[in-house]
């Protein structure tokens, strides 16, 4: 039986001015209103929370009709995690990994796989998505750093 083809891969670096472990909890902590911090209008739903694993729904009304995904997210910690994501346009299989840098700092790398998937729809150029992905980190880079000295004061 033939391989599927993976589709093209991916990958997206951020530098955060916190220690890995507030980074780790702040990006895994999933809630209804993250939509606000990418200003955004879509609709999250958890469906599911433990200690090692999320999963949760997003949908959006656009101007081409709904987009809807779900996100099966495993905890790694104290550095990692992982995400399988399928929805009405395409599937992702998206790997995080943290590391410590000097200065109290932590960098995120993020490596990630995508296909059409279901209705599908044309999927933007590599280096399109690449720049709206780490667009989206230094926007939540910014939440997150606010949030770190929110908690050192």
């Amino acid at each position: 039986m033939p391989r599927k083809w993976p589709g093209p891969s991916y990958e997206v670096r951020a530098t955060f001015k916190a220690p890995l472990e507030f980074v780790y909890r702040w990006c895994t902590d999933y809630t209804p209103q993250d939509a606000r911090l990418e200003g955004e209008k879509y609709t999250r739903r958890i469906l599911r929370r433990t200690p090692r694993e999320v999963i949760y729904e997003d949908l959006e009304e656009t101007k081409q009709g709904w987009f809807w995904s779900r996100h099966d997210v495993r905890l790694l910690p104290p550095n990692r995690w992982h995400s399988d994501s399928v929805g009405s346009h395409r599937a992702y299989a998206l790997d995080y990994r943290l590391t410590e840098l000097p200065g109290n700092r932590t960098q995120l790398i993020l490596k990630a796989r995508r296909r059409p998937y279901g209705v599908g729809g044309k999927n933007p150029p590599k280096s399109e998505w690449e720049h709206s992905v780490a667009k989206s980190w230094k926007t939540f880079g910014r939440f997150l750093e606010r949030d770190y000295q929110k908690v050192r004061s």
